[in-house]
Order: C-alpha cells, then structure tokens, then sequence
C-alpha cells in the first residue's frame, strides 16, 4: 500500500486513486439488493419454468394425465 503523503505528490496518482475509490463505490452500491414489493402477509403465488403463476387447477390437471 502506498503512504498518503506519497501518494498526493503527484497529481496523476491521486486521480488515479480518486478514480479507484468511486469505482470501488459504484460497484459496491450496484451490487445492493433490491427492494422486494410487499405481499401483506400473503405467500407468493408458485411459478412454473417459465415464471408464470399456476394455481391448484394446473396442478390437479397435470395430476389428472398422469394417472395420480
């Protein structure tokens, strides 16, 4: 690591530096989580492979061609 008072004699190594701080900041800020809408208490609905909501119904009738 380099000292500080070395580190601000020149001014490119400061930019630099400057640079390496704001980038370490933005990634850092980036990678936060995401706020999730609330459901009140309810638990999500299941979803299939491709993202979409089945419900009791898909599944008796998956059931059903199976023989179940």
């Amino acid at each position: 690591m380099m000292p500080s008072a070395r580190l601000f004699r020149s001014r490119w190594s400061a930019l630099l530096w400057a640079a390496g701080i704001i980038w370490m900041a933005v990634d850092v800020a980036d990678s936060a989580p995401t706020a999730k809408p609330a459901t009140n208490g309810a638990a999500p609905a299941p979803k299939d492979a491709d993202g979409d909501a089945f419900n009791a119904a898909d599944v008796a009738s998956i059931l059903n061609d199976f023989g179940s």
